[in-house]
Formats: C-alpha cells, structure tokens, sequence
C-alpha cells in the first residue's frame, strides 16, 4: 500500500495485515482441508485454556460450526496453549516487518483483541473479534475500528491517541518505503484525519463523527468489505 492517504490508511490496514497473519500461520486454511467431525466439540488434549462450547461460540459469533472448528484447528496449532500473549503476538507481527518495527502496532492491536484486559487473547476473544471483522456489518466494523484508536477506552480519539497509532504503523512500515517518508508525515495525516472526523472541532473525535464520516468514505466502505468471504 502506498503512503497516498495515509490518514485514513489505518481504517483498513487493520483488517489487512491481520488477515496476512493469519493466512502465514496457516490459521485461515481453506474449509475443504479439514473434515466436519461433528463429536468434535472443540475438545483439548494438554492445553492450559479451555475454550467455550462450539454452540455457544456459534451463537456470539457469524461463523459456523464447521468454520469454528478449522479456525480452532488452526489457532491450536499455533497457540497450543490455549492462549497468546503479547509478546508472542509481537513476534508473529515482527517476522512480517523486518525493515521496521512492529512491537508498537502489535500492542495495540493486540490490546483491541484482549477482551477482558488479562494479558492475553483467548480463543474466544480472537474468534468473536474475527467474526466482527470479517462478517460485521459496517458499524461493527468501524465500532471496533474506533476501538483500536481510542487506545485509553474514555469513548474519544484524540490526537495523541492518532498521532500513536500513525507512528506506530511508519515504524512498522520502516525507513524503506517509497516514496520515502518524512519524519513530519504522521503529524500531517493526523492533521488531515481530523480535518475529516471532528466535525465540531473539539479537538476529539466521538465514535458516531467517527461513524458518520468513514460512512461517507467510498475507500474506507470498500476495505471494510474486502475480507466478508476470506473464510
């Protein structure tokens, strides 16, 4: 992607470099790689955590019971403890990046998985985000979208908060993009990025100005249905 619009770059780019992730790990494999073993309850042998049953995952989530299974056959593979950690899912993030680094954008993108704030995603809070981002509708998305930014959870993006999130991903994106990036890049899209969203001019931005605007954006609509049919 290049750094064109970036201001608004970090709608989408969550949803496409977490969904490159996953296909790396081999998380997202193809539905026909794995059989539908209905006595599969999503049962463990040695791991640490224990997920919730399929049919209650099944009803918080849009996927179904065959989904469930392969996206769990897949995160135990990876994760056979039942849970990742932040440094693990650092790691995961870094081998994609190794111009820049990744560490800061992995925080807070894990912090968005990390439901109940204890340090680590389950299985449970990693399929119920996946299911918001791959088959929520448009609100869902963005809800979760604005959840990411608003990286103190007070219910406003500020431009401190933006300002984190946008360096956060030119880090990642390291020293070697092109065209080469300016150090007072971050700073200009975020000015641009308020220009769109805070409508009152408050110097915050609220989740339905958040709402409303990425609404209206045609480019933000279309990355937001990029991945409705990825799994």
């Amino acid at each position: 992607m290049g750094i064109q619009g970036m201001e608004l770059f970090a709608i989408g780019v969550v949803i496409i470099l977490f969904m490159a992730v996953l296909k790396q790990f081999g998380i997202l494999e193809p539905m026909s790689s794995f059989e539908d073993s209905s006595d599969s309850d999503l049962e463990l042998s040695t791991v640490r955590h224990q997920p919730e049953g399929l049919d209650q995952l099944q009803a918080q989530t849009k996927f179904t019971r065959k989904e469930l299974q392969s996206l769990y056959r897949g995160f135990k593979n990876e994760c056979p403890s039942g849970m990742v950690d932040e440094e693990t899912f650092k790691t995961i993030y870094s081998q994609f990046f190794p111009q820049g680094d990744a560490t800061t954008y992995a925080h807070f993108l894990f912090n968005a998985f990390d439901i109940d704030r204890n340090g680590s995603i389950r299985f449970e809070d990693f399929v119920i985000g996946l299911s918001v981002l791959l088959r929520g509708s448009i609100t869902e998305k963005l809800n979760w979208a604005f959840n990411l930014y608003d990286i103190n959870k007070d219910g406003y993006i500020t431009k401190e908060e933006m300002l984190a999130i946008m360096k956060s991903i030119y880090d990642m994106m390291g020293r070697y993009t092109y065209p080469c990036v300016r150090d007072e890049a971050p700073y200009e899209h975020v000015d641009k990025f308020f220009q769109k969203m805070d409508k009152n001019r408050d110097g915050v931005v609220t989740i339905e100005e958040f709402i409303e605007t990425c609404q209206k954006d045609e480019n933000i609509m279309n990355s937001m249905q990029l991945f409705e049919n990825v799994i």
